[in-house]
């Protein structure tokens, strides 16, 4: 999803990625970073130990830009639906 949005947008997509165990170390903890996975936008922390919708990630790095939020997806009957 990031390297995606890093070529629609004039961004530096940086992917670190480790271990699983590696991110539960007193190492990791010490250089207080978030909790794995996150996503940080320029100095902000986006979400930190859990996924993100993409449209939430485009519209945090579009406020970063300061470029207009892309408008949410629609949505379709399913959708409407299931949310019942």
């Amino acid at each position: 999803m990031a390297p995606r949005l890093g070529t629609s947008y004039p961004i530096e997509i940086e992917t670190t990625s480790k271990p699983r165990a590696d991110y539960s170390s007193l190492d990791y903890m010490n250089l207080n970073l978030p909790k794995a996975p996150a996503i940080i936008v320029g100095d902000k922390v986006v979400v930190e130990g859990s996924d993100i919708p993409e449209h939430k990630l485009e519209a945090a790095i579009c406020r970063h830009l300061g470029f207009p939020e892309p408008q949410p997806p629609k949505e379709g009957n399913l959708s409407r639906f299931l949310k019942r």
